[in-house]
């Protein structure tokens, strides 16, 4: 029977094989986590702050406002340090995630 480390070796050059078979475009953003290797925690926590930002974005937007500066102040305070705010926003904006939240972080990034 193979060593765990061996084991694991092995499952890591897969995964670096699967995300390269994997067509960018079609689920950028849990590619780049794959890539930055964050855990199951760390991803979780994202879609946490993400449903809540979210929600306040909603508020605001019935509210008038136009500008969420203070979202996006938010969303990079929280994001992981393992992560890039512009590719992370990028990357879920193109997945479909949060799709109104990051569309407007994208105008104010730009």
């Amino acid at each position: 029977m193979d060593s765990l480390e061996k084991r694991l070796e092995t499952l890591e050059y897969y995964q670096t094989l699967l995300l390269q078979m994997i067509e960018p475009n079609h689920f950028p953003f849990y590619r780049l986590v794959m890539e930055k290797g964050l855990s199951r925690r760390e991803i979780e926590e994202v879609f946490t702050f993400c449903n809540e930002l979210s929600y306040l974005h909603e508020e605001q937007k019935a509210q008038g406002l136009v500008i969420f500066t203070d979202l996006l102040t938010q969303f990079a305070g929280q994001l992981n340090p393992k992560l890039d705010i512009f590719e992370t926003v990028q990357a879920m904006s193109k997945q479909g995630l949060y799709s109104s939240l990051m569309s407007d972080f994208l105008v104010l990034m730009k």
